[in-house]
């Protein structure tokens, strides 16, 4: 390890922690060596397909302790940028499964099988990966909401992720579609956003960004999201991991890790 070690860690899940139905080899061990070692983490993620709650019980699953605290969702960071902008009503292009995790907000339209009361209004669009539940109707609706004045709040603008082994359009895409039509930019609430990294670091309590490492297999959202936010950013060589991307020089990582198992053999 190198002398100036980091003091705490914000860690990706799919694909640094765990790709094709099972943890990464020795990054179950790794996270308790960080845990026995009292050095602060949080496990991170823009997954949108499954609720905090699904995404705890997979990582009980795959044989890792979750403590309290210790998982910080895109879903999570959507909800708190929500309310700081005061948005109420909202349009959800989410995953079922998901809008659990928007609790207290008024959602109709979308996803949400709420048909939109007469004179509604959305105060944002709240858009995350639908994979294949994409479709013409709905990217028409959305940008309807966003014409009459919603703003566009995506929990993910990640372009691709790995899935049964080949790789996948992510959320990105189609916001980026969105932002297009309408000719006004998203609120990113996920990474890269600086939000969700200054929100991830500040649960840490009292760590200063430049002494956390940011560790993930996405060279633009986790590592370069990082480093604009202050943050290491380190690049795992697992999950979506390509080396003709790495070698592109568009992002260079702090560190480049064969896996996350080597945190635990510091």
């Amino acid at each position: 390890m190198p002398l100036a070690d980091p003091s705490a860690y914000l860690i990706d899940l799919d694909g640094t922690l765990y790709a094709g139905g099972a943890a990464i080899p020795g990054a179950v061990a790794a996270i308790e060596h960080l845990r026995a070692g009292a050095i602060p983490f949080r496990l991170v993620t823009n997954t949108t397909s499954r609720s905090r709650a699904m995404i705890a019980q997979r990582l009980t699953e795959y044989g890792f302790r979750l403590g309290s605290g210790e998982l910080f969702t895109a879903a999570t960071a959507g909800a708190e940028l929500a309310r700081q902008r005061g948005h109420h009503a909202i349009a959800p292009f989410l995953p079922g499964v998901t809008l659990e995790d928007l609790a207290g907000f008024h959602l109709a339209g979308g996803t949400s099988e709420r048909r939109p009361p007469s004179g509604w209004r959305a105060d944002a669009v709240m858009v995350g990966d639908l994979s294949e539940r994409w479709t013409y109707d709905l990217m028409q609706e959305a940008f309807e909401y966003l014409m009459a004045g919603a703003e566009l709040i995506a929990l993910s603008r990640d372009r691709y992720w790995l899935r049964d082994g080949r790789l996948v359009l992510d959320a990105g895409p189609f916001v980026a579609g969105l932002e297009y039509a309408v000719r006004r930019p998203a609120v990113i609430a996920g990474k890269p956003s600086r939000h969700f990294f200054d929100a991830a670091v500040a649960s840490l309590g009292g760590v200063e960004a430049g002494a956390v490492a940011m560790i993930g297999d996405d060279l633009w959202s986790d590592v370069q999201g990082a480093q604009r936010a202050g943050l290491r950013g380190w690049l795992v060589q697992t999950g979506k991991f390509r080396p003709d991307v790495l070698a592109g020089g568009e992002v260079v990582p702090d560190r480049v890790l064969a896996s996350v198992a080597l945190l635990g053999e510091g």
